[in-house]
Order: C-alpha cells, then sequence, then structure tokens
C-alpha cells in the first residue's frame, strides 16, 4: 500500500506531495488524514519555513473520492457525511492557521477538494493544462464548499467567483493568470524552478518575519477597517525590530551579504 502522501525535506524547506496518481489524487479518508497529521505537525515545526503542495501524475487533485469515504453502519447517515465533511475542512483551516508560507504547483486538473486545496495556500503556480472548477454544485451539492464562498471572491473578483460557484464551470490557465488566482503559467518541467525561485526570496527573510507576514496577511483580510489592519502592523513590526535577526538582517544590507538568521 502507497504512502498517500510524500514528504520530502530539504534543510527548511519541506515539500509535500500527493500521491494518488492512479486515482487523481482524489481524496480518501487515508490522504484526507494524512495530510491533516501533516499540517497540524507545521504549527510546532519552526526548523520548517516555507511548505512546497504538489501532486503525481497528470492532475493535482480531482477532488472527493465518492466511493472512498465507507459508512461502516456504525453512524447515521447524517454523522458519517458530517464527519467527511469535518475532516476534509479541518485541512484547509490548518494550511491557513499553520506558520508557513505554502507554495501550490498544480497541473491538470484541481476539482471541488481540489480547487481549496489551492485556495487554501498561499503562492499558487500550474501549467498550462491546468483547469479547476467548483466541482461541489455538480454532484447535487451546493458550490459554496471547503472555503470556496470565502476565498475565492477575495481572490478572482465577484463575478468569476459567481460563475465558478454557480455553475461548477471549469476554468483554464488563461484565466487563472488573467484573475490573479495564479502568479504564473508555466511548462511543466519548469515549476520546481518557479517554486524555488520564490522559496530562496523567502529564505532571505528572518524566520518569525516570515511566519507574523503570513498571520498578518491572514487576519486583515478580514479587517474591520484600515486602522484595524494598522494596529496589527505597527505591533508587528515593533515586535521584530527588537529581535536579534532584525539586526543581522540590517548588518547583512550594508555588508552586501547573505543574513545568517539564528530565529531570535
Amino acid at each position: 500500500m502507497t504512502d498517500p502522501i510524500l514528504i520530502h525535506s530539504d534543510g527548511p524547506v519541506e515539500t509535500v506531495t500527493l500521491n494518488r496518481p492512479e486515482r487523481l489524487n482524489a481524496m480518501d479518508e487515508a490522504l484526507i488524514y494524512a495530510l491533516q497529521d501533516y499540517f497540524r505537525g507545521l504549527h510546532d515545526r519552526l526548523d520548517v519555513r516555507v511548505v512546497v503542495l504538489r501532486a503525481a501524475g497528470r492532475a493535482f487533485c480531482a477532488g472527493l473520492d465518492l466511493g472512498s469515504w465507507k459508512n461502516t453502519g456504525n453512524e447515521g447517515a447524517i454523522h458519517h457525511t458530517w464527519r467527511t465533511q469535518r475532516a476534509i475542512a479541518t485541512v484547509m483551516q490548518l494550511m491557513r492557521s499553520c506558520p508557513q508560507p505554502i507554495i501550490a504547483l498544480a497541473q491538470g486538473a484541481a476539482c471541488g477538494g481540489g480547487l481549496s486545496l489551492l485556495l487554501s495556500s498561499d503562492i499558487r503556480f500550474c501549467t498550462p493544462d491546468f483547469r479547476m472548477n467548483a466541482a461541489y454544485i455538480k454532484i447535487g451539492l451546493g458550490g459554496c464548499d471547503m472555503g470556496s464562498s470565502y476565498f475565492l471572491p477575495r481572490l478572482v473578483g465577484s463575478s468569476l467567483a459567481s460563475e465558478m460557484i454557480l455553475t461548477g464551470r471549469f476554468i483554464h490557465a488563461d484565466r487563472a493568470l488573467a484573475s490573479g488566482f495564479v502568479s504564473a503559467v508555466v511548462a511543466s518541467d519548469q515549476l520546481d524552478a518557479a517554486a524555488a525561485g520564490i522559496v530562496d526570496d523567502m529564505l532571505l527573510t528572518a524566520p518569525m518575519g516570515l511566519r507574523l507576514s503570513k498571520d498578518a496577511l491572514n487576519r486583515n483580510i478580514d479587517a474591520p477597517g484600515f486602522e484595524a489592519a494598522l494596529a496589527i502592523e505597527d505591533r508587528q513590526q515593533v515586535m521584530l525590530s527588537q529581535t536579534a535577526d532584525a539586526l543581522e538582517a540590517q548588518r547583512a544590507f550594508l555588508d552586501k551579504r547573505r543574513p545568517d538568521y539564528r530565529d531570535r
């Protein structure tokens, strides 16, 4: 039995690969609980600074594996559906709350829950054959699921978000780029290089500064106003200015060298 996800560590960077290519990386219980365990564990692993999320095979993720979430008969239908729903939604919550930025690399189809994995990431790159849809509405459910009604309007605007959520139609790479959903469309053999460039720039930042920047972005997307957003930024900057890493960054800038951060 193959592992549902593969994890490769390279110093402060970890690459997580969805590993069900024969099922287009559709979400079964093993995959979802493996992702839960991984992203939950990241909250206490400050040695990991950046995460790259990718998928094996020709598709990023085809959404829910409908036949894999079996009710053993020990729970009612509603309880079983609720458990499935919450198990997947928890992955999205953990991705947003973990302190590490997540760079997602997507090829082929990202449907339903696959779209939500991308929505819950911080930066996205895709290949020319990429296509995404809010597939939930295609199986008799609502189009708002796994964070789609929260993230899509914020990422691509209300018109495109409504088109996707109310129809389930596919949006291809060109519109994903034009709407700002992805940072770039690159050839499949250039996905790793695209991520590497972003990772290198992130590793030039102070570790705590990077973590708190993701935290502030998450909080200020819902800030009640400009003043509230400034309050978070002001407190963050004052706190970070007192760290040893801030002093090291200033010295490295003046010396024209790479900073030697100690996360202090």
